[in-house]
Parts: structure tokens; sequence; C-alpha cells
């Protein structure tokens, strides 16, 4: 209901292994911020991008996850031109000059999809515990922004932020 959507792009050593590296929302978030580093150190390329939610709002949150994915690809692309993207999910927007193969549940199956998870997630959690100092009424170190009960009650008690997106559907 409020931040951005993160995605990540990585492209780990070819031997690459790590006994954790695994769907991010299966680690506590301990083990993430560790794992974190660690990608980060260990990786050929990673980058982190987003799409506002004023973005998400004019073009939707399935247009605007594909324009993340798209700019983390752009980022690493300045240093590594990927092969080929695995991608997360069911469906994807195809980057220009690079295929792409769609892997539902790809967390848990590639080892560098399971760390742009990670980088992603992390992420977007440090940033919404960010604005949770700035609008501590909503509890975003605590929800991410996400619509718990909570966190709709809140809208109901204090409005909105810029930070909202508009176009989620509103019910307590």
């Amino acid at each position: 209901m409020a931040g951005p959507v993160v995605a990540a792009a990585v492209i780990l050593p070819k031997d690459y292994e790590h006994p954790w590296l695994n769907d991010s929302k299966q680690l506590n978030k301990g083990q993430r911020l560790e794992l974190r580093t660690e990608i980060e150190k260990s990786a050929l390329v990673w980058a982190v991008a987003e799409a506002s939610n004023l973005e998400i709002d004019k073009i939707n949150i399935l247009k605007a996850s594909f324009l993340a994915m798209h700019r983390a690809v752009e980022k690493i692309s300045e240093k590594i031109i990927p092969e080929h993207l695995l991608v997360d999910g069911n469906r994807f927007t195809p980057y220009p000059m690079i295929p792409h193969t769609c892997i539902v549940k790809g967390d848990g199956k590639y080892l560098s999809i399971a760390a742009a998870s990670i980088l992603a997630k992390t992420y977007r959690d440090d940033l919404m515990e960010n604005l949770a100092t700035e609008y501590p009424m909503y509890k975003w170190h605590e929800n991410a922004g996400y619509p718990t009960i909570y966190h709709r009650k809140a809208i109901q008690q204090h409005g909105f932020t810029p930070y909202h997106r508009m176009t989620f559907k509103i019910r307590v």
C-alpha cells in the first residue's frame, strides 16, 4: 500500500554456493542481512532498482515491477551484459536484445534469483524503516507498507502520505 516496488539483478560466479541462499521469505531478517553482505561481496555484478508509488499508480503494479526489473538489468549491463535473464514469476516484458526465461518460484530453484530477491527485499525493508521515522503512525518499520489491519486503520485515522499507492483498494 506504500512505497516503491523494488527489483534486483545479480550475476553470481558459476561455482557459487551458500547453504542459506534460498527463497528470502524462508529466511529471518538477520540471515537476509548477512546474506546481503555476502552477495554484494561475492557477486560478479549486482544492482537494485525501483519504480515509485507514483509510477505504480500510473501504470499498475505488474508493469511497475517489470519497469524496476528493467532498471536493475540496465544498471548491471553497464558492467556486464547478461547472456540470458532468469526471471522469478510467470510473466515478463522482454528486455531488448537479451533472452529471458520465466521461472515460477524461481527463488527456490536458482541461486541468482534467490540472491536478487534478498537484495530487493532488504533494500525495500531498509527504505520503509527509514520512511517510518518520517511517518511513525503507520508502523512501516513493522509492516513494510503492506496492507495490515493496523496500516489500514492508520490510513483511516491519519490519511495518506506522499508514499502511499493511491490505486490500492483500502478495506478495513
